[in-house]
């Protein structure tokens, strides 16, 4: 684990749940591989993004590996409230990974909800939602291990086809003690299919806990929109906020200063090349012709993009 920890570790901790209050929307980063690190969740902090998750992070690894520590799980002081979200199969593994980011973060995730084959054939994400006993001893484990009461253990799903067995499974996650679920409004096999918002509706209608609604937020119009139609208590962005860092902040595309904030940042915490430009290339996507595009998405050093920016945006560096 690396970042300025100690001092982290020094902070008393912000209890996420008490983020959820009635008449309040809670507007959350999504966990994105690659992309939700701390130098993007420090940006998309300062435009009005209230609760941040770390990129999925397979907990056996986490916990076999100092190495694994060091490269997935970086934090400071002003990085909260966050929550690290793992991918797990045994509530052992689960509960010694979180008893190893406890000091450092506000909350643990279990993610139930990822498609990809890899994590489905490993027995990780989207396959737990069929396996709600497991789930049940996953998060019962954790409660019962973090001394801390302030600390969160949630869950992120999709939904079954058959929707009584995704309010089954929400339920006894809720008895277990969870302290909010996320749903992701679409079944394992659903990409691009229109994002089931009904679905969330019904499940937030049964659940006594908070709910945050994730699929297709791409503005904080959408955000209002979801709201109103399911009821949730937050909305989960992914996309949306790659797109435009700031869109919780009301803003329709990225603005000049949130680049710039962007160069700031990623320069400060040395962010690498690759991960620098293709958040510019995502935020740079609504705001550039397609023959700027050409240009820019292959531009190969840090030194190239900074004399880009500067030249045509007045960006500094």
């Amino acid at each position: 684990m690396s970042g300025d920890v100690a001092e982290r570790e020094r902070c008393p901790g912000r209890d996420p749940a008490g983020l959820f209050r009635a008449g309040h929307v809670v507007k959350v980063c999504a966990p994105m591989v690659r992309y939700s690190k701390l130098a993007f969740r420090t940006l998309v902090r300062r435009y009005g993004c209230e609760l941040c998750y770390t990129p999925m992070v397979v907990a056996a690894d986490f916990v076999r590996s100092a190495k694994a520590r060091d490269s997935e799980f970086t934090t400071n002081r002003g990085d909260n409230p966050l929550i690290v979200q793992f991918a797990a199969k045994e509530a052992q593994v689960l509960c010694d990974a979180a008893l190893l980011v406890c000091p450092f973060a506000d909350g643990v995730d279990l993610n139930c909800g990822c498609p990809q084959r890899w994590a489905m054939a490993e027995g990780y994400g989207a396959c737990l939602i069929n396996k709600p006993e497991l789930v049940r001893d996953m998060v019962r484990h954790v409660r019962n291990r973090i001394d801390n009461p302030r600390f969160s253990v949630s869950i992120k799903i999709r939904i079954h086809e058959d929707l009584k067995k995704t309010v089954d499974l929400c339920k006894k996650a809720e008895a277990t003690g969870v302290s909010w679920i996320t749903v992701h409004g679409r079944n394992i096999e659903e990409r691009h299919q229109p994002v089931h918002y009904d679905a969330i509706k019904v499940i937030k209608e049964s659940m006594h806990i908070p709910v945050v609604a994730n699929g297709d937020i791409k503005t904080l119009k959408d955000a209002e929109n979801v709201h109103r139609l399911t009821g949730a208590d937050g909305v989960m962005v992914a996309r949306g906020l790659l797109a435009n860092p700031a869109m919780f902040a009301g803003y329709e595309e990225t603005p000049l200063k949130c680049i710039q904030d962007w160069v700031d940042i990623a320069l400060e915490h040395g962010t690498p090349f690759t991960c620098f430009h293709h958040h510019l290339m995502y935020m740079m996507e609504r705001i550039t012709s397609k023959q700027e595009k050409k240009v820019f998405n292959i531009l190969s050093s840090t030194s190239a993009v900074l004399d880009y920016l500067g030249h045509h945006y007045g960006v500094c560096s």
